[in-house]
């Protein structure tokens, strides 16, 4: 039983998680929208300064691929909390029930993941090459920090039940 209101735990402080970042994200949008146009425009990358396809420096752009990320941000948060009150519902079930409960933090942690994995890890730091300046590097390593968690509490929340 003590493994169920653990993994209760876990949803609930990822989708906290999510929420906190979110919320500061849409306290200092400018800030944020800076950086997103720093990196996406190519500014600064002495290393690898050329690029096999395009940057982007169009604001409009720049605006709607921060909104995603601020959304999905957004929506992995909601959705870990639901999963996590889901799960706390059916914490004294049986092990088929608990389990169906997992599905939203589930569902959750994976947009986490399509976040801080995809998005960062691939388009930014692969794609648009942002490790190649201190500003897109930090963006980085803490996109990393956040994929982990939300991997590690996917891969907890998949164990099996009792």
């Amino acid at each position: 039983m003590h493994i169920r209101y653990l993994k209760v735990l876990m949803a609930l402080i990822a989708s906290f998680m999510c929420i906190f970042y979110v919320a500061q994200n849409f306290a200092n949008p400018n800030p944020a929208f800076e950086a997103f146009a720093y990196v996406m425009g190519g500014a600064d990358h002495a290393i690898y300064a050329d690029t096999f396809a395009f940057h982007i420096s169009n604001p409009t752009l720049t605006w709607l691929a921060l909104l995603l990320i601020f959304a999905l941000e957004l929506l992995a948060g909601l959705l870990l909390l639901k999963g996590s009150y889901d799960m706390w519902q059916a914490r004294k079930a049986d092990v088929e029930t608990f389990t169906a409960s997992k599905k939203w933090a589930e569902i959750g942690a994976g947009a986490g993941i399509l976040v801080w994995f995809g998005f960062f890890g691939v388009l930014g730091a692969a794609f648009f090459q942002m490790w190649q300046t201190a500003i897109g590097a930090g963006s980085m390593d803490d996109a990393f920090q956040f994929f982990v968690s939300m991997a590690v509490t996917l891969l907890f929340l998949n164990q099996a039940d009792r």
